[in-house]
Parts: C-alpha cells; structure tokens; sequence
C-alpha cells in the first residue's frame, strides 16, 4: 500500500523552519525597538511552551501579559532544525504519546497536525561487537533478544519498578512511605542489587540514559520512581514501559512540520505585543509596594506576578531580591540538567526501510546509543537521528562539529551499512553548550533532593510563581510536561489577582 501523504503548503513549510523564528523575531523587535518600559498583570520568564501556555491562559481571562524570552526565538528546548535540501527535523523535544493529553489538545488547538513515527520493520540490537536485527512485533514486543535468564530478570525488575512507582504521590513524591530509604539511595545502587544478571542491566542502562540522559549513579532512586509514576495522568497510572516504548508509548507520534510548530504558533496567536525576544532576564526585585521589576535587557517591566517559566538551574541565575528563600535556592543548586545531543543525517531515500529495518538501534558501543528514523511523513527523502547522552555527549561537548560528525557516521555505518557513510546533510544540536539551556531534556534530581527539598519545587515565593517540565506531576521532563505546568501557574496567579 502507498504510504499516506501529508503534503505540506510552501507556508507550512516556512513555518516549520527557520523562517517562521525569523518572521516573529523581525515582527517582535519591530514592536520592542519602541519601548523599554511595560507594565503588566503578569511576567512570564521564558517563552517556551511552559511559558507560552502560561500566557495564553492569562490572556484568555483578560489580564496583561508578557513574555520575556532570553533567545531570539520561542520554544526553549522545543526547536526546528533547517535542513540543507530544505526540509526540517526536530533538535529538542520531538514526541508525544498516549496520556500526553495536555500538548495534544494545545496542538489540535492550533492545527498542528500529527503522524505516527516510522515503526516498520526490524529493530536493531548492537552489543558485544555483534549486530542483531529482531523483530517487535512477536511475544517480546520491542524488547531486545538477550539471553533467556536477562530477559526474566529484566522482566522482573520492571514490574518491581512499576510497583514502586504506584507507591509515589506524582504531586508529592517527598511524601512517599518509603521516600528516605529510596531518596538514600542512587538508582544504580539499586541496579546493582536487583538487575544481576549483566544482560538485564544493560537494558536498564540503555534505557536510563535515554530517558534521563543522565547515568543510573546520578540519579536518585526516589526520583526515577516518580518519574515512572508521572508517565500517565489522573486515570491512568505511569509504567515504565510507556517511557521506553515507540508504538503506545512516549515516542509514538510527531509533529507535521516539527514540533516547534506548536510554540511558534502559540507565539504568533499571542501577538508580538505579549512576546519580547532577545531579553536575558537579570534580576526580579519586589518593591515595597509589592509588585515586582523585572529587568532584562533592553526593557524593564513592572508587574504584580511574575512566572518563572524556566529550568531551575537557569533560574538560578536571575539575581532575586529579596532573596528567595533558602530551601528553594537549595534546590535549584542540586538539580543539574542532563547531557544531550541530536545528531541527524540526511539521505537521499531512508535506505534502510528497504533493508526491512525501522531506523531503531539500542546500542551497548559508541557515541550514539539509540536511533530513529527522523524521514518526515512522506517519506520524500531520509533523516536518521541519533542521541548522544550523558557520558557519551559530555566527551564530545568540547569536540569539533566535524569530529562529532565524523564518530556519529562511524556508528551510522555499523548499524545501518555503509550506505549511511554518505548523507547529503549533517545537523548537530548540543543543548549542554546552548548557553540558555545548558543540557537538557531535564534538570533531574540526584539522592538527597526530593525528600529535602522537594516541596519547595513549586510553592510561590510571594508572588513568584514557578513553571517549566520539571515542575509538573505528570509528564514531568516532556513537553506535555510544560503544557500542564504553565495551566497550573495560570490557575495559580489567576487565583491571586
């Protein structure tokens, strides 16, 4: 059968890339050049879709808004790539998945479409020098064809940690039963004692680093079991099997034209006069009237609330007076953003859909450790993209384009033939040296966090209100994440006005 088309207008096509940041950016630094005062209801720091949303809800109850946004675009870690045969992929996030209801609505809300990602064909399992494609859709589903003793312990421990996770309060892990003991603890320690057979702990391994893009020794056990706990919603319980998995699960579905359509949407719906761009914000001082000055550069803006809508680590570094308390300043100085990058190729046919393979690797070698098939819906031409994670991309934050380049098409050819030694485009997104992220796709929480601190995660600060994935209960780390947190922090400083 033909594959479904989704064939894209010359104007969707510009607004999935590159030329839709610069029409809004233009647009907005024709609107900001008249002013370097504003005085509104309410701040919003940082226009990603945390952000963005925030303001929309705002906005929708008729109060004054503006976004105030460090980059010379929306999305944060949401962004389209230009690719050189004119196309665009995804260098930030880019799925979404069943119980992800919040950034589905938000996209059918603005017409951004979807289709399923490309899960045709054969996985491929790389590990001890030895190339396996395997099937997915058998017994084992997506799971890799390890030995019969790591797939029963790997099985095991999977429905331990689901367990644990039901035994989480998603809106308060802090408060779980057992949260000292799991808090005490890294989730490799408990790896350790549990994933014993090696076979297995390389599935927990492999998966753990792409989901945290972080090692299982960094994080706490406590906060990998609210994670687990927070990949559903209010009827649905999380798994941690819809972390992991394509087809039901949290890589299911794209974006047409990308998935920074739905932030530059949501900008452009917002209008240039509630979107200031370029404006690194530098300092929120409350004033004996209590509203509050937010200075950024090239504008000030009084404001009675004010939403941080941005990573704790990044948050961090806004001076606040009066200072915030310091339970909250202690948090944001132990939440450290995980190590990523994006690596896609280019090819003039996704040539290894003829090889009866789907673009997926789990890999146990190499610079890039899981990959997919980025091609968009058409399949007009091939895109492979490949994460580098945690102590893969930390080796490789120093390195030349061209020497990551050059070890990511190494492992290309591995997996995939030497068809894939050759693309016609290269693009490289390092979000550890983005000096507005510094890492991504989340700041996680080490041992010792959660249980001390936690609760200072999203409790205002006066009239400080707190947004970004990181705060939210459910989705926690994913752009549905985002979306819910910035319909909290609406509902919040709505509440207070």
């Amino acid at each position: 059968m033909p594959r479904e088309r989704h064939p894209l207008t010359r104007r969707q096509a510009l607004l999935g890339g590159a030329a839709a940041t610069t029409l809004i950016a233009t647009g907005t630094a024709q609107a900001q050049a008249a002013e370097a005062q504003r005085s509104v209801d309410v701040a919003v720091i940082g226009g990603g879709l945390a952000g963005l949303t925030t303001a929309r809800d705002i906005a929708a109850a008729g109060k004054t808004v503006l976004v105030v946004e460090a980059r010379d675009r929306v999305g944060g870690r949401v962004v389209n790539l230009p690719l050189p045969n004119g196309g665009v992929t995804e260098g930030g996030g880019e799925f979404i998945g069943p119980t992800q209801d919040r950034i589905k609505a938000l996209a059918d809300d603005l017409g951004v479409a979807t289709f399923a990602t490309y899960n045709t064909g054969k996985n491929v399992l790389y590990k001890d020098g030895k190339r396996t494609p395997y099937a997915t859709d058998g017994l084992l589903g997506s799971v890799p064809p390890i030995d019969a003793a790591g797939l029963a312990n790997a099985a095991a421990v999977q429905a331990l940690l689901d367990d644990m996770a039901k035994k989480v309060p998603v809106d308060a892990p802090w408060t779980a039963e057992k949260a000292e003991e799991w808090d005490r603890q890294t989730f490799e320690t408990w790896l350790r004692a549990n994933a014993v057979i090696p076979s297995a702990r390389f599935l927990f391994d492999v998966a753990c680093t792409s989901i945290f893009s972080a090692q299982p020794r960094e994080l706490s056990l406590l906060y990998v079991l609210f994670y687990i706990a927070s990949a559903g919603n209010e009827s649905t319980p999380g798994t941690f099997e819809r972390l992991t998995e394509t087809a039901d699960g949290a890589q299911a579905t794209r974006f047409v034209g990308g998935s920074q359509q739905v932030p530059l949407k949501l900008a452009a719906r917002l209008g240039t006069e509630r979107v200031r761009l370029s404006s690194p914000v530098r300092k929120i001082a409350r004033g004996g009237d209590g509203r509050y000055t937010v200075t950024a550069d090239g504008i000030t803006v009084a404001a009675a609330r004010v939403v941080v809508a941005v990573p704790p680590p990044l948050a961090a570094r806004i001076d606040f007076d009066p200072l915030l308390p310091a339970a909250r300043d202690q948090l944001s100085q132990r939440l450290p953003m995980g190590a990523i990058g994006k690596a896609v190729a280019v090819y003039a046919t996704p040539f290894w859909r003829a090889d009866g393979l789907n673009g997926q690797v789990v890999s146990d070698a190499g610079v890039v450790r899981s990959t997919f098939d980025n091609s968009p819906p058409d399949g007009s031409y091939g895109a492979l993209m490949g994460f580098i994670e945690a102590d893969e991309m930390r080796a490789y934050d120093g390195a030349s384009e061209a020497e990551v380049k050059a070890a990511v098409l190494k492992d290309y050819v591995t997996y995939f033939g030497t068809k894939a030694a050759s693309p016609t485009g290269f693009v490289l997104q390092r979000w550890d040296n983005e000096g507005f992220s510094r890492g991504g796709p989340v700041a996680y929480a080490p041992p010792g966090v959660l249980s001390r601190y936690g609760a200072a995660l999203r409790k205002p600060v006066g009239g400080i209100h707190w947004a970004g994935t990181e705060t939210s209960s459910y989705w926690n780390g994913y752009m549905d994440g985002a979306v819910r947190s910035g319909e909290r922090a609406a509902r919040e400083v709505l509440a207070a006005l």
